[in-house]
Parts: structure tokens; C-alpha cells; sequence
């Protein structure tokens, strides 16, 4: 299932990446992007977009892609998305790769993608919730980093 996201990082990031072990650590976070737009697939069409936008953003500025890159990771990672039958094959990637600090930040950014239109509903919660669980987050840092994500939401410029 994840042979896109595979091919991926064989083809565009590790290509120039091959040299520098750190960068191909960070490079594997990506696999994250499939869980945030995921997280947009919980919400009507309009907060989906909102959420889309966000994902990209995030996935541009935390991961230090380019734009192509970006675009290349959503659009592999969505169709990883769409086939899978269950969050495992994600989150199995997460736990190889990812720190304790790294799972947290991915946690914050779930609920950042889920703030995105300014509420929550139970079923992004459950998402949230169950990838924190399927990548060993700790209580206190779920609760952390949803914290974080609440203080830092942004209300809209009409309100």
C-alpha cells in the first residue's frame, strides 16, 4: 500500500538526500501528510478545503519541501490514503522513524488540521485520538498538544 510514498522518497527526496543521514530521517516524516489529509476528509467540503490548504502549508514548512515536492507528496499520499483499510500501514512508518518529540508535533498538527475551520467535531476527535494511541503519544502530550493547537487557532477576519 505504501509503494507510492516509497517511490516517492526514492525519487524525489532521497535522490537528494543520499548523502545526509538527517535528511533522510526528515525526509520519512512525510509519510505524516496521508494522516493530515486524512483529517480533512472528517468535515464537510468547504472545512475540508480549508483543511487541504492548511496540510499543504504545514507540510511545505515542517517538512522543507519545495512547492513541486509539496504537491507531488499530497497527491501520492491521497491516493495512499484513499486505498488504505486502516491507519496501521501509517502509523507503522511513524513509529520506525519518528522521535517521542516528532510523534507529539504530528499529533499537534492533526488538531491544527482539525481547528482548521474553527470547530471540532467528534470525528475528527476520534482521529486524533486513535493515531495518538496507534503511535505510543502519552496522555499529557496529546492533551499538550491540543493546547497548543486551541491557543493558536485563528479566528476568521470577518468575526
Amino acid at each position: 500500500m505504501l509503494d507510492q510514498i516509497r517511490r516517492f522518497f526514492d525519487d524525489v527526496i532521497q535522490r537528494s538526500t543520499r548523502d545526509d543521514p538527517f535528511d533522510r530521517d526528515h525526509a520519512m516524516r512525510c509519510a505524516s501528510a496521508a494522516l493530515m489529509l486524512e483529517m480533512t476528509h472528517m468535515e464537510s467540503e468547504p472545512s475540508a478545503a480549508l483543511g487541504r490548504e492548511l496540510v499543504a502549508t504545514l507540510v511545505r514548512e515542517d517538512f522543507g519541501l519545495t512547492r513541486e515536492e509539496t504537491d507531488a507528496l499530497l497527491a501520492c499520499a491521497d491516493a495512499e490514503r484513499r486505498d488504505a483499510t486502516d491507519y496501521f500501514q501509517f502509523t507503522r512508518l511513524i513509529n520506525e522513524h519518528f522521535t517521542a518529540d516528532e510523534k507529539t508535533s504530528l499529533i499537534e498538527s492533526l488538531w491544527r488540521v482539525a481547528y482548521a475551520d474553527q470547530r471540532l467535531s467528534s470525528l475528527e476527535e476520534h482521529l486524533v485520538r486513535k493515531v495518538a494511541e496507534l503511535i505510543y503519544v502519552p496522555h499529557a502530550a496529546f492533551i499538550g498538544a491540543k493546547h497548543r493547537a486551541e491557543a493558536d487557532r485563528r479566528l476568521p477576519e470577518d468575526c
